[in-house]
């Protein structure tokens, strides 16, 4: 192996974990996730001399997952209906609560388009600032601003997060 291979190896080993599961909540699904970072990877692994040199491997990979993603949904406008599964018996109120707060909430974000839940994955789970946001995106602090809030109004209005008395969210 040459020193390349030996160093991208290393990030994959290092960062494959969390870039794993940015993918996953960028798409929602397990294998979709898989296929999204194996192409991302592909990419880095092309451009490793060039973005190594740079130090922003971390970035240059983001961006790739999140254009990807953006790409896959374009080119698949399949909807799909995730099953649910019911829960076993043996669970306490408590935590079956905290489960369905989970589902709610994981279907309200699956529900929103792409651009708006992907601003709200790279701000929430990423960390990340309006700046950097826009430049994965590859679009203006603007469009970000806006698409966060009508992200979040959205979710504020989802029926996935709120029980059957409309008048208050869940807890």
């Amino acid at each position: 192996m040459t020193q390349r291979d030996d160093d991208f190896t290393a990030f994959v080993t290092a960062r494959s974990g969390s870039l794993l599961r940015l993918a996953y909540v960028l798409t929602g699904h397990r294998t979709d996730a898989e296929d999204l970072l194996q192409v991302a990877l592909a990419k880095a692994y092309v451009a490793w001399p060039r973005i190594r040199s740079a130090n922003a491997v971390e970035s240059y990979v983001r961006t790739c997952l999140v254009r990807a993603h953006f790409s896959h949904r374009r080119r698949r406008r399949v909807t799909q209906v995730p099953l649910s599964i019911e829960p076993a018996d043996n669970k306490s109120a408590a935590s079956l609560s905290a489960v369905d707060d989970r589902d709610a909430l994981w279907a309200a974000l699956q529900a929103l388009p792409p651009r708006q839940r992907t601003v709200l994955v790279l701000k929430f789970f990423e960390d990340l600032d309006e700046a950097s946001i826009a430049e994965v995106m590859k679009t203006s602090r603007g469009t970000v601003k806006s698409q966060t809030s009508k992200a979040l109004k959205t979710l504020q209005g989802s029926h996935h997060l709120y029980s059957t008395d409309q008048s208050r969210p869940r807890r």
